[in-house]
């Protein structure tokens, strides 16, 4: 029986992409839409997006690469270590906790290094909520905010690091409760 459903689930999913590709098309000439002029302008909107975003694309790839390499990472995680303790996550989690809001391959190169030197232990399961509970702040607010041309953004940004708190919080506390410590 769960080979049949393998199978089935490999089959299905082989299939997906190319019958929405071509569900897309067809449903687009069925409403007479020049579904390739369509096309070659949304590519082109999206080209021009990327161009107006590079800059703070490249400017958070700048600070990201300078908060890791210049070693402000481990002293910052060396100051926070009595708060860490105190909300019950493992000291090693910190760094995943820290980097999550400024990049997301960065903070899934610090939980995998966790998972590899520690699988199937608390600290990855710490790891792993806490990369899932949280999301790339700066990222999204350079990215979305940058594409169209919103400036002011201290209101956000400090909504965004509450509600990473918050699910740092949360992924700890759930943690507990799910791994029984």
């Amino acid at each position: 029986m769960a080979e049949l459903f393998v199978k089935v689930m490999q089959t299905v999913s082989m299939f997906t992409v190319p019958v929405l590709f071509l569900g897309i098309i067809l449903l687009g000439m069925l409403r007479r839409v020049r579904v390739y002029e369509s096309f070659v302008t949304g590519g082109k909107e999206g080209f021009d997006i990327f161009l107006r975003i590079l800059p703070y694309l490249v400017a958070v790839f700048v600070a990201i690469g300078m908060f890791r390499v210049s070693g402000a990472l481990e002293v910052l995680s060396e100051w926070l270590k009595p708060l860490v303790a105190a909300i019950g996550m493992p000291p090693e989690v910190l760094p995943v906790a820290l980097m999550r809001p400024l990049s997301g391959s960065g903070s899934m190169g610090l939980a995998s290094e966790i998972i590899k030197a520690k699988p199937n232990s608390f600290e990855a399961f710490v790891a792993s909520n806490v990369f899932g509970s949280t999301d790339t702040t700066f990222y999204v607010i350079a990215v979305y905010f940058g594409s169209v041309g919103i400036r002011k953004i201290r209101h956000a940004m400090v909504a965004g690091l509450v509600a990473d708190a918050v699910g740092i919080l949360v992924a700890v506390a759930v943690s507990h409760a799910v791994w029984g410590k």
